[in-house]
Parts: C-alpha cells; sequence; structure tokens
C-alpha cells in the first residue's frame, strides 16, 4: 500500500514549480503539481502521528579501578645487620673508655686475621674466639690489616671490611660487650679491641 505523502509547504511548492518549468510532461499526461501545504497544516498533522522516542541507551556500569598490587611489608633487617649496628655502640663505664683509648689495658688474648684468604679469617675468627673464651679471657685484640679500598690483591682490606658482619652473625655475638678501635700500640687503624662481658 502506498503511503500518502506530506503536503509541501509554499517555499518547496515555489521550488517545485521552478524545477517543474525546466522539464517537458510526457505525452498525454498533465504535468505534476503538488497541492501546496501550510506550515501549520504540517504541524497538526504531524502532531497527530505517534513519534517513536528515541531509543534510550542504558547507562553502562562504571567499571571499578583496578586493585593496586599488594606490596609485601618491608622485609626486616637481617640480625647481623641490626647487631653491627649496636656492636660497636655499647656503652662502656668511664674506666674501660679511658684504658682503651689511651692503650693502658693488656690484651688477654690476641687473634690475627692478617694475611689469611676470607674464608679462612672467617673460621679462624669463630674458632679463636671459642678459645679465648675457654681461657677466661676478657679483652681481645683482633688484628684485621687494614681497609684497602680500591685493592685488587686478593682478600687485602677486605677482612676489615667483613669481620663486623662475621661478628655480628656469629655464634659470640651475645657475649660481646663493646667494640673499640685499638690504640696504636696495639695496631691501630689495623686492629680493634673486642671487649666480653663479664660471666655473672
Amino acid at each position: 500500500m502506498k503511503r500518502p505523502g506530506r503536503k509541501l509547504s509554499a517555499e518547496e511548492a515555489a521550488l517545485w514549480a521552478r524545477v517543474a518549468k525546466t522539464v517537458a510532461p510526457l505525452a498525454g499526461k498533465a504535468p505534476f503539481r503538488p497541492p501546496a501545504d501550510s506550515g501549520e497544516e504540517s504541524d497538526r498533522r504531524d502532531a497527530g502521528v505517534e513519534r517513536q522516542a528515541p531509543a534510550v541507551t542504558p547507562p553502562q556500569k562504571r567499571a571499578k579501578p583496578a586493585a593496586l598490587p599488594h606490596r609485601p611489608a618491608a622485609a626486616p633487617l637481617p640480625r647481623a645487620r641490626e647487631e653491627r649496628g649496636s656492636l660497636d655502640r655499647h656503652g662502656l663505664d668511664a674506666g674501660w673508655e679511658r684504658r682503651l683509648t689511651r692503650g693502658l689495658a693488656p690484651p688477654d688474648f690476641t687473634l690475627d686475621l692478617h694475611g689469611a684468604t676470607l674464608d679462612a679469617a672467617h673460621a679462624r675468627l669463630d674458632h679463636g674466639l671459642t678459645l679465648a673464651l675457654a681461657q677466661g679471657a676478657r679483652l681481645v685484640l683482633l688484628i684485621t690489616g687494614r681497609d684497602r679500598p680500591g685493592s685488587d690483591r686478593g682478600a687485602r682490606g677486605v677482612i676489615r671490611r667483613k669481620f663486623m658482619d662475621w661478628l655480628a652473625a656469629g655464634p659470640h655475638a651475645s657475649r660481646i660487650a663493646a667494640i673499640r678501635p685499638a690504640h696504636p700500640r696495639h695496631g691501630g687503624a689495623g686492629a680493634v679491641y673486642i671487649l666480653f662481658k663479664r660471666l655473672r
């Protein structure tokens, strides 16, 4: 079924008339003249036509923000590092501090790591402190050799940089009362004093 078209407005009819003048009608056919349609009639007719409401797009659900990756809690410092920071900061009474600073306390036991390989020095340290404690020593002179940053000659200087970690992680850490630089007469920068706690 052919759907009837709407009538043209006055402007549309005038435009159509100008176009129709340029076209010759078919033989036996009258030229088509669309009826004029006022804007009011068009509005009234259009008002009677039920217009389909535009489709309403349902609101999309807002995507939840991605959960931040779980950051594990910072790992606690190894026990050796914690102990190392405290071994050389133990407080001593004024008498001990004065005697060690002036080199007036003779060592009860001397342990020399100077010149040993790294592994041998570590083993010698643990064994030597065990022996010193067994003999009842309170003050141990530990000879490490001087620190030599940038040295490429084997373990020279490395023992000096490592011995504090060895002591902190070793079996005798709880027995150490303090660690102090040695007096020049006992080796100076190449040695340290290890003072053990007095047994009660």
